[in-house]
């Protein structure tokens, strides 16, 4: 009887422990994002995206790699630049706001000379590091999965990293992607953004 008592006791526990474990992870997939002035980050509403840090170049902009369409993104290399502001449309119908570890679609809004969306994507590999750069434009695929991004949370108030790894637009039978956190890369003096460094850039929202 007693062995009994203890084996539900345990069970219990380990339900219990499951249970918390799922309400906190809950909680952080829900939270939402805020910007530099402790407002919460809007659908459709301009951004500017900024390193959290210093001395790790200015805002992120367009760059126009080798003079030739389309666009990649990338980084001012001085903090007095402008840069060019984003706005972010969540994956789920209806979302206003923009909430952590949810996949959004993250646009440029300027006038360019490339006739194309300015939509973030997944692009090929640079062949001397092997990271995939982020460029702009649309993926016409199925689910489109390349434009989805995430905004995650980071230990210090409205920091954030910047994540491909989509899960909402993608059916049971997509597969696994291949995730990846976004950072720098430095190329002819550019300063790219691009998946799968050593290092993650911390950054921060401001409205425009």
């Amino acid at each position: 009887m007693t062995i009994i008592i203890m084996k539900s006791l345990a069970c219990l526990s380990f339900i219990w422990l499951f249970m918390a474990i799922s309400s906190v992870q809950a909680q952080t997939y829900n939270q939402t994002v805020f910007d530099t002035d402790g407002q919460p980050v809007e659908a459709g509403v301009e951004y500017y995206i900024r390193p959290a840090i210093t001395d790790f170049g200015g805002r992120f902009t367009l760059i126009l790699r080798n003079n030739t369409c389309p666009y990649y993104v990338g980084q001012e290399n001085s903090d007095a630049s402008e840069g060019t502001p984003v706005t972010f449309t969540p994956f789920a119908e209806g979302e206003t706001l923009i909430r952590e570890f949810r996949d959004v679609k993250i646009e440029f809004q300027a006038i360019t000379i490339c006739i194309q969306s300015l939509a973030w994507k997944v692009g090929e590999r640079d062949p001397t590091t092997g990271r995939r750069l982020i460029v702009t434009g649309e993926d016409d695929s199925t689910y489109s999965l390349l434009n989805y991004f995430r905004i995650d949370g980071t230990e210090i108030e409205n920091v954030y990293t910047l994540t491909w790894c989509p899960a909402e637009p993608c059916p049971i039978n997509c597969g696994k992607p291949l995730c990846g956190e976004a950072g720098p890369l430095i190329e002819d003096g550019d300063r790219l953004v691009a998946l799968d460094g050593n290092f993650v850039l911390p950054v921060e929202f401001h409205r425009a």
